[in-house]
């Protein structure tokens, strides 16, 4: 009877951990083919947003911010929408650069996306022949991408193939625009020309909708290296769904679009982390989570809420709830990846994603980030402008916040926030991570952590600089703060952390109370075999309203050169034995090690590359790293630091 017992027992672990493992489906698993055409509105009677001539609808959009629009489309009444040559595009190859490129493709956008909201907000016909000029030059331009996505092959060598037309995220952004274009202009553009409107779905058709339907892109799955897809996924298909809802008069091949889109989207969310974090780093959360949000508020628009249980999804909810806590203060958010420490927040976006999800925090959240005076067009995710046009009053009007919570613990990405006091930003901030060295836009930082004072930076991660050739190829890890050694981490006998999926953290637990909050994990994974490190156990604790104390235990199985590198944005300088001075904002602060056990340097890290600009541009050139190097290193030794306010 026992063994009977035992046997069903383990039948239940087994089923139950098969079932734990079968993908959710939640977008492409709840309605069949055919129910999904069913429930779809059809092209000719779906008004997501009211016509252009429908005034007494348009007169519910805010009128300041369509004021706003107006003034700055006034001053585009002069702009001749550009072609761009060859030669820009072969820079990428020539020099690694992509903004030249980028800076007049994204602007032409901007300059049709504004025209077009003033033509509808003035109704008067003063802006429609412009607007036909920019439909018209971004038709003729061969590449609705950016020269930074082309394949790396021979044959591309810096220009498109035009014949092989595939789908990047902005070839699919400038999908939406002419999309939304031909929905609102579609009448006025068939009394200058019907050649305008056939010439919008014939371009669309061909470089987006049938790429798409009949050829496999490297984003829609699992990459070949075996990592999750990552932003690109729900961002192209918010804007592939966009475009096809729009254009596509056909309500069957419509639908089979849509479907195909469920099925994509599903192999982002599917295994997309429990706990919603984003391991892109917060600063990619408005292209990740956001852009799911992005399709589902479209998809229940496009089927009169069909949709809506999915933001009843604990997951749906994590992923959303995600981007609050990782709030460090008004202007600073955690920045890890290639994220930005100032990302800056969509107020309206994060708002509607916390009323679908009923969350009053995200909402206040939300609110608190509306800032009228900051107000400009949305150049990506351009149908956020039409749904924060009509939003703004109840926003206005909305109880704003920032939530601040107190610990933020997330176990799949093996993230530890915490702070001194929910609700405030007075006093220490402290995040560290583990997880490994193959995320999304990864950086080599296995162990890394951030300490923040009154809601401003005081130990750092420097984040990303400008993208370049080199930032997504063979050279990724050339580039300095990419590095291990350019984040709180050490260098261990001369060798610093690896990329990939192996390489990663260990052993990781946390705990938090009133009085601390800790983050251990052993990182010597995360280093080469040739680095010799049987163990590294790193302790981050915060005690808060006091300091923060890091602890690495070590076992090695040689011991010939170690540095700790810590990194901030202030001068520093050696002050009396065993403490270095952190210069902070009119506040000192102090970095606590033994100086019988390390011998400390700081040295200014010269900003002087193509990628180094992005760096200058979030922080000044106020880079600064602290070495630590072991005097007489030993193959089992602990190291202790603390970082506390001057008395």
């Amino acid at each position: 009877m026992k063994n009977l017992i035992t046997f069903f027992l383990l039948l239940f672990i087994v089923q139950q951990g098969f079932t734990q493992n079968q993908p959710q489906n939640l977008l492409s698993g709840k309605y069949s083919p055919e129910e999904l055409k069913q429930i779809l509105i059809p092209q000719s009677q779906w008004i997501p947003f009211p016509k252009i001539t429908d005034r007494e609808g348009w007169a519910k959009a805010d009128k300041q911010r369509m004021e706003i629009l107006l003034k700055n489309a006034e001053g585009y009444l002069d702009y001749d929408f550009p072609y761009i040559p060859a030669t820009k595009s072969l820079l990428i190859v020539r020099t690694g650069d992509r903004n030249e490129y980028q800076a007049i493709s994204f602007k032409k956008r901007n300059v049709l996306g504004t025209l077009l909201l003033a033509e509808i907000y003035e109704n008067k016909g003063r802006f429609v022949d412009k607007i036909v000029d920019g439909v018209w030059s971004v038709c003729e331009e061969s590449w609705w991408g950016v020269p930074a996505h082309l394949p790396k092959t021979p044959e591309n060598a810096g220009l498109i193939d035009v014949s092989k037309p595939f789908v990047d995220l902005f070839a699919a952004e400038t999908a939406t625009f002419l999309s939304w274009v031909d929905y609102f202009m579609g009448e006025k553009f068939d009394q200058v020309s019907p050649q305008l409107r056939k010439r919008i779905y014939y371009e669309t058709n061909r470089r987006i909708f049938e790429p798409l339907m009949n050829q496999y892109h490297g984003w829609m799955g699992y990459k070949t290296d075996g990592s999750r897809p990552n932003n690109w996924n729900p961002w192209i298909c918010s804007n592939w769904l966009n475009s096809v809802l729009l254009l596509e008069k056909d309500d069957q091949k419509r639908a089979e679009h849509v479907y195909k889109i469920l099925d994509v989207l599903d192999e982002f969310l599917n295994p997309y982390p429990q706990d919603g974090g984003c391991d892109e780093g917060p600063g990619y959360w408005n292209a990740a989570a956001a852009s799911l949000f992005d399709n589902l508020s479209l998809l229940d628009l496009a089927t009169a809420n069909k949709f809506s249980y999915a933001f009843q999804d604990e997951r749906i909810r994590n992923m959303g709830q995600f981007i609050y806590k990782a709030q460090i203060s008004e202007k600073y958010f955690l920045c890890f990846a290639d994220a930005d420490p100032q990302p800056g927040m969509e107020g309206a976006m994060v708002y509607r994603f916390g009323k679908a999800i009923n969350d009053p925090e995200m909402m206040k959240f939300g609110a608190f980030y509306n800032n009228l005076n900051e107000f400009e067009m949305q150049r990506f995710q351009f149908f956020r402008n039409l749904f924060e046009l009509f939003i703004a009053g109840e926003l206005s009007k909305a109880e704003k916040a920032q939530p601040l919570p107190k610990d933020s613990w997330y176990p799949d990405l093996q993230v530890l926030l915490s702070r001194d006091n929910a609700g405030t930003t007075d006093g220490f901030f402290v995040a560290a991570k583990g997880g490994h060295n193959a995320e999304s836009h990864n950086h080599n930082d296995i162990g890394n952590y951030v300490v923040y004072y009154n809601g401003l930076p005081l130990l750092i991660d420097v984040g990303r600089g400008t993208y370049t050739l080199r930032t997504f190829g063979a050279g990724r890890y050339d580039i300095w703060f990419n590095r291990s050694d350019f984040h709180n981490a050490p260098t261990i006998n001369g060798q610093t952390q690896l990329p990939g999926a192996e390489f990663k953290a260990t052993n990781v637990s946390h705990k938090t109370d009133e009085k601390t909050a800790e983050l251990s994990l052993d990182i010597s994974k995360s280093y080469p075999e040739t680095a010799g490190v049987n163990s590294w156990l790193r302790t981050v604790k915060l005690n808060r309203g006091k300091n923060v104390e890091i602890k690495d235990v070590v076992s090695l199985s040689k011991a010939e050169k170690i540095t700790q590198h810590l990194m901030t944005c202030y001068p520093t300088e050696i002050g009396k034995e065993g403490e270095l001075t952190i210069h902070y904002k009119g506040d000192d602060f102090v970095l606590k090690y033994n100086p019988k056990q390390m011998t400390a340097s700081i040295e200014k890290i010269k900003l002087e590359s193509m990628e180094d600009a992005g760096i200058e541009e979030k922080w000044g050139d106020n880079i600064y790293r602290i070495n630590l190097e072991v005097i007489k290193p030993k193959v089992k030794d602990q190291f202790n630091f603390t970082i506390m306010k001057k008395q």
